[in-house]
């Protein structure tokens, strides 16, 4: 570690948690101006009255005031604001299919079987994801097609009135009418999954040593598969305008464009599933080409549809089945891969012993069926067609869901209602507790307390739960519809609570979109749910909004390797919530690139960060427990976890397995030298919070301090981790300019300003 001299500054690079968040709350700042960025990733300072970059305030350590300087990379705009940024809300089920291949498990070195289980479950994975395209859009023509062009306009209906008798009269303009929406939104998702973010910074690529996110680079199959899920849905249109894929047409003509879309979609489903990552570009564009030329001759056919709900049946048959088997084929391939987890405490193993992606994929297909079916309830309501014929298997959609809602309340107060006062009573105020907190503020603190750590314990529990009961309420359903061929009568009640819901769901969705579109600053729920989902690459559905991991992570890099240009300055990556996943991605990065001098001005802080309890469970392949202690290793102790036990989504990111021993708190996590084991009894520091290891637990509500520049009364739980006076003290450890955990009262080391200069030492005056 180079020693501080006088010309030390420490350039603090701050990241938000959510979208939304201004720079004036990021840098605690009244105001911010622009300094670097493109528009849509922005860095900004604190801005003085005449919008000129200011510094930001001074850093307390070597017992003096280091300069520091304050930066914010704001990211939001790439998850919200905006019409079309707002329909990435209807994408939702696309984005989970996505998700659930992230969560795959990660297949050990030197195992064949596992590499191959791998390889089973990605291709089947993007067979599941490209049969949901299909009946997105088969659910899509059932409205265009079958309840519009077919039911409202034909001939002698009052449906829609104001329209033309010629366009019910004609056969041939009714089906161009229900094929022109359909096609549009065919074409609206293959430019939407054509949509990337402008990368300026390019890193090379990781050398062998595997850092946190080292397989979130841009290279993934986004060209091949928006080929190929352009033309199954353009084919899956087709088959639905013909009668559908079991149901041969009778004329010729009908026919060879019944055989010629089954032998398209084929072709699509095969090129998916074998992962194809180079299709060249004449190949892609012919397969294009082709599909387009058939929706356009099935249009000069002319002839409606008459039902569709053989089509729409036959593809939830398949999407079934690809889950079915899925979920099968990933079963061995977490067996195979508990070998890489094995000697973790049990709060750091996967969620689900790595069988998470199947209930992922589970809900994706679920939310698939119930949009669709809730846009067709909707709408036919919203015409005042209550008379319309919709599929019936909507009626199994509906009751599935209706049942889904009624489990999910019963869950959901189960555990609200009666798990959290049941812990709090049975533990009573926890000894932590007590010794962060003054006697006043015991009693609510314990409260947050008892209630963050029942949902951070058995959140996951309770969304795997409600996933469970639709699966299996879901086969019990088709057992009954084809098996007994009849629904039993007491499924009414579901089924009604069921249209309810997904009626409220499909207009409650076109809602949110349309204030997003109108009034960007009322967005901030629908940009929570993008950050979630929009964090990772493309590589099991193209058809999601572009990936923004991939452009801040090299952008926070560049930005700090400009600043590290400077010998005396030293760089703090800090980040709250979400924002502080990507800063561990980009302190991996830079320990990637940088040398080991460099290095060793590089410091980390994270803040209510969920990457311990929820990401790094979730996502095992992306963010391993060895590749976080070999981070942890190479910034040499200079990493720091803010939490608090009042935080719902946050926690500690360098400790684990904590308990109160002789009014010490202990426990397991990082050691600065290298790996992981117990730690010494954790120090209070100079602010009242509990530094373990690399985690500084804080007081909540927060002790009022004299020096504090700003203060909130109350509990604050994920909120405001800024008002902790122990966030400085955090910047100047990672830093590398204080110790952990130096107890209240102690004298700071005195550092003198110049080092290299001969001390003289006065001796006092004699009394003589």
């Amino acid at each position: 570690m180079p020693l501080p001299g006088p010309d030390t500054r420490v350039v603090e690079l701050r990241v938000p948690g959510l979208s939304g968040t201004t720079g004036e709350d990021l840098l605690d700042a009244a105001g911010t101006v622009e300094v670097a960025g493109d528009g849509v990733g922005r860095v900004v300072r604190p801005a003085d009255r005449l919008r000129r970059p200011a510094p930001g305030p001074v850093l307390p350590a070597l017992g003096r005031s280091v300069p520091r300087t304050l930066e914010g990379y704001l990211w939001g705009g790439m998850t919200s604001g905006g019409a079309a940024k707002a329909t990435w809300a209807l994408l939702f089920p696309f984005s989970l299919a996505n998700v659930a291949h992230w969560m795959l498990p990660p297949v050990p070195d030197g195992s064949r079987t596992a590499a191959v289980l791998g390889a089973l479950c990605r291709g089947v994975l993007r067979i599941a994801a490209l049969v949901l395209t299909m009946l997105l859009v088969a659910q899509i023509a059932v409205v265009t097609l079958d309840l519009f062009a077919a039911q409202c306009l034909a001939p002698g209906r009052h449906c829609l009135p104001g329209l033309p008798d010629r366009l019910r009269d004609v056969g041939q303009l009714r089906l161009t009418a229900g094929l022109v929406p359909v096609a549009a939104v065919v074409f609206v998702l293959h430019r939407v999954s054509g949509t990337n973010w402008t990368v300026r910074a390019h890193p090379p690529p990781p050398p062998g040593d595997a850092l946190p996110g080292d397989v979130l680079r841009g290279d993934t199959d986004s060209p091949v598969l928006r080929c190929v899920h352009a033309v199954a849905a353009l084919g899956t249109v087709v088959l639905v305008a013909v009668g559908g894929p079991l149901d041969v047409p009778a004329d010729v003509p009908g026919r060879l464009l019944w055989a010629a879309a089954l032998v398209l979609t084929g072709v699509a489903l095969v090129t998916s599933a074998s992962g194809a990552r180079h299709l060249p570009r004449w190949a892609r564009a012919g397969l294009l080409s082709v599909a387009v030329a058939l929706l356009v001759a099935t249009a000069v056919r002319g002839g409606v549809p008459a039902g569709s709900d053989p089509a729409v049946e036959a593809i939830g048959a398949a999407l079934l089945g690809a889950w079915l088997l899925f979920a099968l084929l990933l079963i061995p391939a977490a067996l195979l891969a508990r070998r890489t987890w094995r000697e973790l405490p049990t709060r750091l193993r996967p969620w689900a012993g790595g069988w998470a992606a199947a209930p992922v994929l589970a809900l994706a297909v679920l939310l698939g069926g119930g949009f669709g079916a809730g846009l067709a309830i909707g709408l036919r309501r919203l015409a005042g067609a209550g008379d319309l014929r919709l599929p019936d298997s909507y009626r199994l959609v509906t009751a599935l869901w209706g049942g889904g809602l009624v489990l999910a309340v019963v869950l959901g107060v189960l555990g609200f209602a009666v798990g959290v006062p049941l812990r709090r009573r049975a533990r009573g105020v926890p000894e932590i507790v007590r010794m962060l907190q003054s006697p006043p503020d015991e009693r609510a603190a314990a409260a947050a307390w008892a209630r963050s750590a029942w949902e951070r314990r058995h959140l996951h529990h309770l969304a795997l739960g409600v996933v469970a009961g639709l699966s299996l309420g879901a086969a019990a359903l088709l057992v009954a519809r084809y098996g007994f061929h009849t629904l039993p009568g007491w499924l009414d009640p579901l089924s009604a609570a069921g249209v309810l819901g997904l009626g409220f769901l499909a207009v409650g969705l076109l809602r949110v979109v349309y204030t997003a579109a109108t009034k960007p600053g009322r967005n901030r729920h629908l940009g929570a749910l993008a950050d979630l989902v929009c964090f990772w690459p493309r590589a099991a559905h193209p058809a999601i909004p572009p990936c923004y991991a991939l452009k801040v992570v090299p952008d926070l890099a560049a930005r700090a390797r400009e600043h590290l240009a400077e010998p005396n300055t030293r760089v703090v990556l800090s980040g709250e919530k979400l924002g502080s996943v990507l800063t561990v991605i980009a302190a991996a990065r830079l320990v990637h690139t940088l040398s080991p001098a460099d290095r060793e001005r590089v410091g980390l802080l994270s803040a209510g960060s969920p990457l311990q309890w929820g990401y790094q469970r979730a996502f095992p392949a992306v963010l391993p427990h060895s590749a976080l202690t070999a981070l942890h290793e190479s910034l040499g102790g200079r990493w720091r976890g803010l939490a608090r036990g009042t935080d719902i989504f946050g926690g500690g990111v360098t400790t684990w397995r904590h308990r109160v021993d002789g009014g010490k708190l202990t426990g397991e996590g990082f050691l600065p030298e290298g790996g992981w084991g117990a730690l010494p009894p954790a120090a209070q520091g100079a602010t009242g919070a509990l530094v373990l290891g690399g985690d500084h637990w804080l007081p909540d509500p927060v002790h009022p301090s004299p020096g504090a520049h700003r203060w909130r009364a109350g509990v604050l739980g994920q909120a405001d981790y800024l008002v902790d006076p122990e966030w400085d003290q955090a910047v100047a450890i990672a830093a590398g300019l204080e110790t952990p955990g130096r107890p209240a009262g102690d004298e700071a080391e005195q550092v003198p300003l110049f080092p290299d200069l001969p001390r003289f030492h006065l001796k006092a005056p004699s009394a003589g």
